[in-house]
């Protein structure tokens, strides 16, 4: 499975907590694919977790090339930082063992039901395999977020609701608009193309 970097993030200045919404009702597929297909990513990889302590930072979710999504909680004033990444298809014992881990080094894998526990040189990743998908749960950059974090957030991961889903894609969907098609409004609607530049004075 090949794996695409985040986008850098700076603390979490702009980290919003989704944990009010988890009472609310999942959205449905269709709430889902009206959303996000249009952005590059499969309704059915959109995931979310709610981890005690750390608030989404929205600036860091982001497509994959398979379709999938990355998305980093961030624990103010600590540093500790857990990425969830989703991808197509159901890791197996051969998978886990030949994937690399994020930080580097084979990974020793256990599994325990539908998760898989990834470690190597004391850093711990979770993969949990489940409906057609694999969903990663990683430390941070400095891989310091506690395994007992790491764990809650892979027992928490569950579909999100209509309100998490805008709020989690906001700043994606405005950096897709921003990378569109520049309209412009100087140009003639019949001859070569060539913008309208009339000149003033001394031409």
């Amino acid at each position: 499975m090949p794996r695409r970097l985040l986008l850098a993030l700076p603390a979490a200045a702009l980290a919003i907590g989704l944990s009010g919404c988890a009472t609310a009702a999942a959205a449905t597929p269709a709430d889902v694919a009206e959303r996000v297909s249009h952005l590059g990513v499969d309704p059915a990889l959109v995931v979310t977790t709610t981890i005690e302590g750390y608030d989404l930072a929205p600036q860091s979710v982001n497509e994959t090339d398979e379709g999938g999504v990355t998305a980093t909680w961030a624990k103010p004033g600590t540093g500790d930082t857990i990425t969830v990444r989703t991808e197509p298809g159901e890791m197996d014992a051969a998978g886990c063992a030949g994937l690399q881990m994020w930080g580097g080094g084979e990974a020793t894998c256990t599994q325990d039901g539908t998760t898989w526990h990834r470690e190597a040189e004391g850093i711990d990743e979770y993969a949990v395999v489940e409906d057609g998908r694999t969903v990663f749960v990683i430390g941070g950059d400095g891989f310091g977020a506690p395994p007992e974090d790491l764990r809650n957030a892979a027992a928490g991961l569950r579909t999100p609701t209509v309100a998490e889903v805008d709020r989690m894609f906001a700043e994606l969907e405005q950096r897709a608009e921003r990378n569109g098609p520049v309209e412009r409004g100087d140009l003639p609607e019949d001859g070569d193309g060539a913008p309208i530049d009339t000149g003033g004075e001394g031409g």
